[in-house]
């Protein structure tokens, strides 16, 4: 089996970010939203991490990589929108379309939890996927997170809401 790490963004990223980046656009479009087409670019990525970096540092993004064992970035997570007053946070995440199916979501999932819990002192995560993204909806699910509520709509572009709530003490209700 593949080792992979889970590590926090560097400046020093652009260039294989860049490529997962480009490598991923078709399938990360056909599931999220599209990025602008100025992203991707040297240039447009490294104001992406620098921005990414500025927030981190101000507490308000936690933005990690996913590497595997040759040092490749195949996979990106990030708790976004950290709100220390309420305890709460976003998670976001985009495996690379050939490394699905190995667990990597799941794992940087779990992780950013830990991170929540842990680092940030936070009580509450929430996460977005589209109705027709059942592969995301499958891993929020493994960890924890209940769909805030269904109205009934078949709309696949429609996006769910799915939310976790974190004990201080490390287990999941």
């Amino acid at each position: 089996m593949t080792s992979f790490i889970i590590r926090e963004l560097k400046s020093t990223d652009t260039e294989a970010l860049l490529a997962f980046e480009v490598r991923n656009r078709h399938w990360f479009e056909a599931n999220i939203d599209a990025r602008a087409t100025s992203f991707y670019s040297p240039e447009g990525v490294a104001d992406h991490i620098a921005g990414y970096l500025s927030d981190f540092a101000s507490g308000a993004w936690h933005p990690l990589v996913i590497e595997d064992a040759d040092g490749s970035i195949v996979g990106r997570a990030n708790l976004k929108s950290i709100d220390s007053a309420t305890a709460c946070a976003e998670v976001g995440y985009r495996i690379d379309q050939h490394a699905c199916g190995q667990g990597l979501a799941t794992l940087a999932l779990r992780h950013m939890i830990e991170q929540a819990r842990v680092r940030w002192k936070l009580t509450q995560l929430v996460a977005y996927a589209y109705q027709a993204n059942l592969g995301s909806q499958k891993v929020l699910d493994r960890c924890g997170f209940v769909l805030e509520h269904a109205d009934g709509d078949d709309e696949p572009a429609k996006e769910r809401r799915f939310v976790l709530f974190i004990h201080s003490a490390g287990s999941l209700r």
